[in-house]
């Protein structure tokens, strides 16, 4: 092959066979994006292998962690207005037909991410081959950012492979491995790594006749068939976004039903709706959170901490189930309890967790082999990460650490997972009181991104910070947080629960407050949040937070968890549950405005987390926003709650919180905080009066 001088972003090499490889490795970044100008430039590229007339070109990644991850997602947040948009996305959507339209067999050679852009990029060659692995992913996840695909890949996958699995994949924005991608007809080979240059080379000197959909897929395309499956799709959209929340389902299904006879008029189509989307407060809100993501994954980067070892003491819910995912991500795990039989639930839903998410035997039973049930604590001594998970008893916990300490490693992390119980609480009793950190993880544990990292002026700064890394390196995000009661994401939440409870208390159906929640966007009530919880576990943070805030607990929490109605785990909270599912009555006309009820929730919340901003519970007003997206849910097309005051106004809420103090009651005295909310200097002198 061609000697090459220097490594630009791009780079094509020529082999014997008068094969170009066309090699994509965007310097200063750790993954392949597609930015304005990489794509201006391979354009030029495209030009240049043209007139070179090879016998086919090969597109492959540098990158050892995949292909393209997608569009530079920083660009859109230049975006000044629609006709910009408009611009950008016709240029690139040029620059994929002339990949399309190149007169011989082009080839995309996928490993890792190929994601958003980059599997529109592959969808514009001829062929793709997929490497035949976990960590090989395929998707058009653009509905995550409150868009969809814009680069020609709703006109493209469409017809190679049906509605329903394309349908599926870009409303969903779920991702697929090499060899489901295989089945469905996105790529023609998912293989082994030794074998992935060989298949490109055959593909190009061999050529067969490019992928064509079944009769049946096609079928889904037809001018008749279309109107009844988008009803179909629309319905189950509608089950999990509301269209004035989130637009771009929508507008897929739309798209689909009205152009999908000709490829011209829905690429035009595509184009105009991306642009319209992208300048929206809904994609610009989500993109903002993507971006927030971004910060806190950057957050864990000890160059020199690779911990392989985790001893977890604790085998209930969320000890088993940090044990568990743990294992998953490839850490050595021992799970220790009082006996064999307290683990073995544990070990069961494991199973399970590694049946539904690696589906083949070989990884399942790799997974289970990581995982070790452990009564007498035989793994303390090896591990590099300790992680009390027992129940939130202070007394318990500092027993446990005189325990374990000696048997640590000198340089092993004690992290405690509590929820609520203060560090200085519960490192007295230990020699080194420096390595204790909170490693605050959420339920359910493999679905919810977040930890919270808790530290103290007490904690050694090397310590939070191997802690950090750790979450990193098990696919959460981090979140740095003060070792104040609740810390930052219950403290937050726990006054937006106790108003929902205080509302049902009132008379209010607990299915109405549910019903409002959701319709400001949260992604499930707080009543049936808190049943899922444990009304147990509710009432015991309320109270620990009530001691240091003064927090009033409703009774009416009390009278249901001293009846034994704990929520979905007894089968009776304030709903009763039938195979774990909430059996909701219909909702009586009432006379509460909806209004009101949402105001009493939300506003609770946002001035406990003024005082948290206020009290610098975190570092950044960004990581605040990150973390009620990621460890609540909080509406994330709103772009977090900081984001959400300055778009409705500081004064605003700041009377209507003044107005609800005088309505119901000192809870909702507005925090001091509230004059100081960046960007609110013109409102200060109203919130000072």
């Amino acid at each position: 092959m061609d000697n090459k001088t220097d490594k630009p972003d791009l780079y094509t090499e020529v082999d014997d066979d008068n094969i170009a490889w066309l090699h994509f490795d965007k310097q200063g970044s750790s993954a392949n994006v597609l930015s304005a100008d990489l794509l201006e430039r391979l354009y030029e590229i495209l030009l240049e292998i043209t007139d070179r007339k090879p016998r086919g070109l090969v597109i492959l990644s540098d990158k050892p962690n995949g292909f393209i991850a997608g569009a530079d997602v920083r660009e859109f947040t230049r975006l000044e207005n629609r006709d910009q948009a408009l611009d950008a996305i016709q240029r690139g959507q040029a620059v994929f037909d002339r990949l399309a339209a190149l007169p011989f067999p082009t080839v995309a050679l996928i490993h890792g991410f190929c994601l958003g852009g980059g599997l529109e990029l592959s969808l514009a060659c001829r062929y793709r081959i997929a490497r035949d692995d976990r960590g090989t992913r395929l998707g058009l996840p653009e509905v995550r950012l409150g868009i969809h695909p814009g680069f020609g890949g709703t006109v493209r996958l469409v017809p190679l492979v049906g509605a329903l699995h394309a349908m599926d994949l870009m409303l969903s924005g779920r991702t697929v491995d090499g060899r489901a991608a295989k089945r469905m007809g996105i790529v023609d080979h998912a293989l082994p790594e030794r074998h992935l240059r060989t298949a490109a080379r055959s593909l190009i000197l061999d050529p067969p006749a490019p992928h064509k959909p079944t009769r049946l897929q096609a079928l889904t395309n037809h001018a008749w068939v279309r109107p009844v499956l988008a009803r179909v799709f629309e319905r189950q959209v509608a089950k999990k976004a509301v269209r004035e929340h989130y637009p771009a389902p929508w507008a897929i299904i739309d798209l689909w039903r009205q152009y999908a006879d000709s490829e011209r008029d829905m690429m035009h189509a595509e184009a105009e709706s991306v642009a319209r989307l992208i300048v929206g407060p809904t994609a610009q809100n989500l993109i903002r959170v993507f971006l927030l993501q971004e910060q806190l994954k950057a957050l864990g980067n000890h160059p020199d901490y690779h911990p392989k070892r985790v001893h977890v003491v604790g085998a209930g819910i969320m000890g088993g189930d940090i044990a568990a995912w743990c294992a998953f991500k490839g850490m050595q795990v021992t799970l220790q309890d009082q006996s064999p039989e307290r683990i073995a639930p544990a070990v069961k839903r494991a199973y399970q967790l590694f049946k539904r998410r690696l589906r083949r035997t070989r990884p399942i039973q790799e997974a289970m082999d990581r995982l070790m049930p452990d009564p007498d604590g035989l793994g303390v001594e090896r591990a590099d990460v300790v992680i009390e998970a027992i129940f939130e008893d202070a007394d318990a916990k500092r027993q446990l650490y005189e325990q374990l300490e000696p048997r640590m490693r000198p340089e092993a992390i004690l992290a405690t997972n509590t929820s609520s119980i203060p560090l200085g609480e519960l490192r007295s009793v230990l020699k080194n009181p420096a390595r204790l950190v909170g490693l605050h993880f959420f339920n359910p544990v493999a679905k919810m991104q977040l930890v919270e990292i808790v530290r103290d002026e007490v904690t050694d700064a090397d310590v939070a910070l191997r802690a950090t890394t750790f979450a990193r390196r098990i696919d959460r995000l981090p979140l740095p947080v003060t070792s104040t009661p609740g810390f930052l994401v219950n403290r937050i939440l726990m006054p937006y629960l106790l108003e929902a409870v205080e509302l049902e208390s009132e008379g209010v159906p607990a299915a109405d407050i549910d019903r409002q929640a959701i319709r400001f966007g949260m992604p499930m009530g707080p009543i049936e949040l808190a049943d899922a919880v444990g009304l147990d576990i509710c009432l015991h943070v309320a109270e620990n937070l009530g001691e240091h805030f003064n927090v009033e607990v409703p009774q009416r929490l009390r009278e249901l968890v001293n009846r034994g109605y704990l929520g979905r785990k007894s089968g009776q909270g304030f709903y009763t549950y039938k195979k774990g599912k909430a059996v909701k009555p219909a909702i009586p006309k009432t006379q509460h405005s909806s209004d009101e009820i949402i105001d009493r929730m939300i506003l609770r919340m946002l001035n406990e987390v003024v005082a948290c901003l206020r009290e610098k519970v975190v570092e950044k007003a960004d990581y605040l926003d990150g973390g009620m997206v990621y460890g609540t849910g909080f509406a994330p097309f709103r772009g977090g709650p900081l984001h959400y005051i300055e778009d409705v106004g500081a004064d605003t809420l700041y009377q209507r919180l003044n107005e609800l103090e005088q309505r119901a009651g000192i809870r909702f005295k507005p925090d001091p905080g509230w004059k100081d909310v960046a960007g609110f200097a013109s409102s200060e002198t109203t919130m000072s009066e």
